[in-house]
């Protein structure tokens, strides 16, 4: 299989900067340095959208709810589905010695169950 066209050795420089972010502020740090406000709220959305898609939530509730197009709904689920399993390897991850799934209906404005 040929090498993606965005898999570089600059993205892998940026990667490793990612994987060397300890806690959660330093991620916050070093994430609205990186990125427009915009894109970090837009990258939540779809962060989002992937969790509520693992929960089987109907399309047009994640699109009310997260204010996602359905166009980029539908694109979330089918790299969720088919893409390269980051999206499930994270869920599984997150989730790990949880009890119950995430929920979208049990949080606070602070996004704190």
């Amino acid at each position: 299989m040929p090498k993606a066209q965005w898999d570089t050795p600059k993205t892998e420089d940026l990667f490793r900067a990612i994987l060397a972010v300890k806690t959660l502020p330093e991620a916050k740090r070093f994430f609205r340095d990186l990125l427009t406000e915009e894109e970090i709220l837009e990258f939540s959305k779809r962060w989002q959208a992937a969790q509520m898609l693992d929960q089987r939530i109907p399309y047009s509730k994640i699109v009310k709810t997260t204010g996602l197009s359905s166009t980029t709904v539908a694109r979330v689920s089918r790299w969720l589905t088919r893409g390269m399993n980051g999206y499930t390897l994270m869920l599984k991850r997150l989730n790990k010695g949880h009890h119950a799934p995430l929920s979208f209906e049990k949080r606070t404005s602070s996004g704190v169950h």
